[in-house]
């Protein structure tokens, strides 16, 4: 039974779509959960651009720790969906890396 119950948890798991921060060639950088991939386009859902952040040396950190410096990050609105078409980098962006780029608050103009 416990077999059971652990392959379900794995099948779960791996169904679920990666939350994930990706560098462009030209139009940025964006973090968002990753519904698509095929070569170097990307589309992601519940999308922000990182137009500036403070707070992690790279985007390495980012993904793996988040910000430090919540108040003085720039990341505009979310968007439904994304389509990127020459991503350069895909990083996997740990859980607590997620709740730090949701807490910063939108930036507007």
């Amino acid at each position: 039974m416990k077999r059971v119950i652990r392959k379900r948890a794995a099948v779960q798991k791996k169904a679920s779509a990666p939350y994930v921060i990706v560098r462009t060639y030209s139009a940025g950088v964006f973090a968002g959960t990753l519904t698509a991939r095929s070569g170097k386009e990307v589309t992601l859902t519940g999308a922000r651009r990182l137009w500036y952040w403070a707070g992690a040396a790279s985007l390495s950190q980012l993904a793996m720790s988040g910000t430090s410096r919540p108040s003085d990050c720039k990341f505009p609105v979310a968007v439904d969906q994304v389509v990127l078409t020459e991503a350069i980098e895909v990083l996997n962006a740990t859980e607590a890396a997620r709740a730090s780029i949701a807490a910063v608050p939108e930036w507007r103009a």
